[in-house]
């Protein structure tokens, strides 16, 4: 009997953090894209004020993917 409940125990647990992974994964893949379209942008060319702005979006996309991509 108390074989079967660690063993639930440890599914649902289990099961959780799967979930959790991939939500993640998905967040992860998004802001992936944003940085290649943001480095794109910036190999067309731009004014120096759109470089600062580009420069402080990609500087907070890194930051946003450090933490969600580990």
């Amino acid at each position: 009997m108390i074989r079967i409940l660690i063993l639930c125990c440890a599914l649902l647990v289990g099961g959780h953090g799967h979930a959790h992974n991939c939500e993640k994964t998905g967040s992860c893949k998004t802001i992936k894209e944003q940085i290649r379209n943001i480095e794109s942008r910036m190999r067309q060319g731009y004014t120096a004020a759109q470089g600062i702005k580009l420069d402080e979006r990609l500087r907070k996309l890194r930051e946003k993917r450090h933490k969600a991509c580990r």
